[in-house]
């Protein structure tokens, strides 16, 4: 350097402002390269492009599943059968002008199915009309109450009005019957009165099961069979049923169904069918006794 001549001394601050301005493009220059080298491969394609395309759903594919997560989300599930049987309604199979009416004999059960885990819709009171549908189900009828159908017995329906007679009798007779005392062997007390109040107040009556060998209750005295068929063995079993504490009464036996002094607010229970008539007591009322 020439004598009496001296460079500029430059303060801190500004030789750092320079230092940054010379080297930013280079170190700009060599983040990039790896940078780039990591998202380039081999083949010259872009790594991103190629990931983009490893996930990528087909047109076709991605509209079916649109269509089908639309449909899903416009139909409500369907109901169960539970939720349908027995709960149509009477506007929409038959119409009301099909309709035929029938009387109940007894406090009748209206079922929303015919099996046994069917739910008990209502009760009908004994004298009360009820609409018959024409289709029926083995001994079963379907009938129209209030705004929905159901299902009931056919042996409890009468076409016309029933009247009031010893089904609702609060006389009970303790005379011995005419048949004479035959019947009586061998049964326990509370069964012999049943007997005579089932004798003196349905004189229809001719024959009857007690005593006999095939165990249980009857082989212990403590039932009686009482030979009946349609009307007649609906009102007996009303009429055994409405005197169940005085009688002595446990459970009752008729068309297929049980009553049980236990359960009777439930009222008629249905029951599995048995294979024939006299097994599903179509013929006879099976009064048991304590």
């Amino acid at each position: 350097m020439p004598a009496g001549r001296h460079r500029k001394a430059l303060r801190p601050r500004a030789r750092l402002q320079r230092w940054v301005a010379m080297t930013a493009p280079v170190l700009a220059a060599v983040a990039v390269i790896p940078v780039a080298a990591a998202l380039e491969p081999a083949d010259g394609t872009s790594r991103t492009t190629t990931a983009t395309a490893q996930h990528a759903v087909p047109a076709d594919r991605a509209q079916a599943h649109r269509a089908s997560r639309d449909r899903v989300r416009q139909e409500p599930p369907a109901p169960s059968m539970a939720d349908v049987v027995g709960l149509a309604l009477v506007t929409d199979s038959p119409v009301a002008a099909d309709l035929s009416p029938r009387w109940a004999t007894v406090d009748l059960n209206v079922w929303s199915q015919t099996d046994e885990d069917s739910r008990r819709l209502t009760v009908v009171p004994a004298g009360d009309k009820v609409q018959v549908t024409g289709l029926a189900r083995g001994p079963w009828a379907q009938v129209a109450r209030g705004d929905h159908l159901g299902w009931v017995h056919k042996a409890y329906l009468a076409r016309s009005k029933p009247t009031a007679g010893v089904a609702v009798s609060a006389h009970i007779s303790g005379a011995p019957c005419p048949d004479g005392s035959a019947v009586e062997s061998g049964l326990r007390a509370h069964t012999i009165e049943v007997y005579r109040a089932v004798c003196a107040a349905f004189p229809a009556v001719t024959a009857w099961g007690g005593l006999s060998g095939s165990g249980g209750d009857h082989g212990a005295g403590l039932a009686l069979d009482i030979m009946c068929t349609g009307s007649l063995g609906d009102a007996i079993s009303a009429y055994v049923r409405a005197h169940a504490s005085e009688l002595g009464v446990s459970y009752v036996i008729w068309s297929q169904h049980i009553w049980t002094v236990q359960r009777s607010s439930e009222g008629w229970r249905a029951m599995s069918d048995r294979g024939s008539t006299t097994a599903n007591h179509y013929d006879h009322v099976h009064v048991s006794v304590y």
